[in-house]
């Protein structure tokens, strides 16, 4: 029989660091997908309206444009100080 191992390592410095050389991708994810949910439900309701599709492209644009920002910077200045 196996005994299961409790875990109680958090993430590492590193870990951390990276997630947060991430984070304006990852918040510009987070706001399309927002944006994707709210045409969703106002289909609902006639559909969505010329500022939800404008919310979504803005959206989409961001994260195309901080993915662009990510990419090209180097690896070793991805950690935030």
């Amino acid at each position: 029989m196996r005994k299961l191992r409790l875990v109680t390592d958090g993430p590492s410095a590193a870990d951390l660091r990276a997630v947060e050389a991430e984070w304006p991708l990852i918040a510009a994810e987070l706001d399309l997908l927002d944006a994707e949910i709210s045409n969703i439900y106002a289909a609902d309701h006639g559909g969505p309206s010329p500022l939800d599709w404008r919310r979504l492209r803005r959206a989409e644009a961001r994260v195309t444009r901080v993915a662009a920002e990510l990419a090209v910077r180097p690896a070793d200045s991805q950690a935030v100080a």
